[in-house]
């Protein structure tokens, strides 16, 4: 891509991500991180400078809502374009009907797109049928990893003919999501592809920005929003709706459990897909040992229930305090297990008599809609009072560990504002946020399935 540059370009952070725009290896990069450094007005930019230079190219410009699309990136749109001295009518013509910008010399084009998750369209069919040049995503942690995998593999129109690579923009700013872990976590490690980059633009990078505009940041009274808009804070969640604050689930690589010698397991059952199989061995409530089982094993029911089998011999864990998700291909696995226990998720949540009583009478009491919620609040409860421990060697990579990080700040209470009975968000929602399922979250959650519902004892005279 031969480099073309504008006066426009003047602070720092936008030169840098511009030169990765022109380059011949980056596709994929993210800008932004905070509020107020330009990230939207570089992505149109980019966009015109594209569809004024290349003949009959497609774009896309794209946000999760079409409506807030035309309310805010696409008036950007406008003034970046008067800015290069283009004129609407003449330059370019902006059918807002089909949501379609055409450029009337090059008789290129942007199609503005609402991307947001549709139930009737979970696979993104509609975006599959476009043939794009580039993309530009604003405010990308808003939408789904599958959204913007299949938007990533429809750039390929006219590329060859003008030896372009494919290029996708996202910017957005800080969300403890899919664009944490997929950029902004791997630019921190130094561990992003080739092929893949990230630039961090905040406020006071953008020079241009108004003074007032600065103050209005800094006046924000919520910490954790002013933490991510003004500071570009990726880590800093206080949302009232999560189960575990971040300081909390740190805390469980440093606390120290109660010693116990009764041994556990939990796992997380999944034989197909992306969905990994994950056992956790407990001592007491000491997460020990995190073991992922190997594809080859995990694809079969039998050779699964062996290898579970074999663990939890090796560790000294009885049968009868093995729980194993038993929803899906879960059941099978378990049946060749005696004694394990299986976690039905929707399955109805543990009463006490105490609670029985109160449900009985009418009165308040924590109303759990399935046994997940009700395990998910047990192991929040834990979590925060710091009961649990999680051994520094438990796992295999420091990646498996820090996808239980962010696993576990993804739960949270789902309509919280509503009375009745009380759900976490469900598990699509938190594969969207995170573009996998939360399976090491999950097979820590069912462990709590022995605190709300312990084994019955039984008193044996003797005759």
């Amino acid at each position: 891509m031969k480099e073309i540059k504008f006066e426009f370009y003047k602070t720092t952070k936008q030169l840098e991500a511009w030169n990765l725009l022109m380059d011949n290896k980056t596709k994929e990069l993210f800008f932004g991180g905070g509020a107020g450094g330009g990230k939207s007005r570089l992505g149109c930019a980019w966009a015109i400078l594209l569809c004024t230079e290349y003949q009959g190219i497609r774009g896309l410009i794209g946000r999760k809502k079409l409506k807030r699309l035309k309310e805010t990136t696409l008036r950007t749109f406008f003034d970046v374009a008067r800015d290069f001295g283009l004129v609407q009518g003449v330059d370019f013509i902006y059918n807002a009907q089909d949501g379609i910008i055409t450029f009337t010399k090059t008789k290129s084009e942007i199609i503005l797109m609402d991307l947001a998750h549709q139930p009737s369209d979970p696979d993104y069919d509609e975006l599959g049928s476009l043939e794009l040049t580039f993309a530009f995503v604003d405010e990308v942690p808003q939408i789904t990893f599958k959204c913007w995998e299949v938007i990533n593999s429809r750039i390929r129109y006219k590329l060859d003919e003008y030896g372009l690579i494919p290029k996708c923009l996202g910017t957005g700013n800080p969300s403890n999501n899919w664009a944490y872990s997929e950029f902004y976590k791997l630019h921190k490690e130094g561990k992003l592809p080739e092929d893949r980059a990230f630039v961090q633009a905040l406020v006071h990078d953008n020079f241009f920005i108004s003074e007032h505009y600065i103050k209005q940041l800094e006046k924000i009274k919520t910490v954790s929003t002013r933490e991510r808009l003004l500071h570009g804070n990726w880590e800093y969640n206080d949302d009232p709706t999560l189960l575990m604050s971040y300081e909390d689930i740190m805390d469980l690589f440093t606390n120290i459990a109660d010693e116990s010698n009764v041994m556990y397991m939990s796992g997380d059952i999944a034989r197909k897909g992306r969905d990994k199989m994950v056992l956790g061995i407990w001592r007491g409530l000491k997460l020990i040992k995190v073991i992922k089982i190997p594809y080859e094993i995990k694809k079969s029911t039998k050779k699964s229930a062996d290898f579970i089998m074999k663990t939890a011999r090796y560790y000294g864990v009885k049968f009868s305090n093995i729980v194993l998700d038993e929803d899906g291909i879960g059941g099978g696995v378990i049946d060749n297990i005696p004694n394990c226990k299986g976690f039905v998720n929707n399955s109805p949540a543990v009463l006490t008599a105490k609670q029985k009583l109160k449900k009985k009478k009418g009165e308040f009491f924590n109303n759990f809609g399935n046994l997940k919620t009700q395990c998910y609040f047990k192991l929040a409860d834990l979590v925060e009072v710091g009961d649990i421990e999680i051994d520094e060697d438990a796992f295999e990579s420091v990646d498996d560990k820090t996808a239980l990080i962010e696993e576990l700040s993804q739960i949270k209470q789902r309509d919280a504002d509503k009375d009745g009975k009380v759900y976490t968000n469900k598990k699509e929602d938190i594969k969207s946020a995170l573009g996998r399922s939360p399976d090491f979250s999950d097979m820590m959650m069912f462990r709590m399935l022995f605190i709300v519902k312990p084994k019955k004892k039984y008193n044996i005279s003797s005759i």
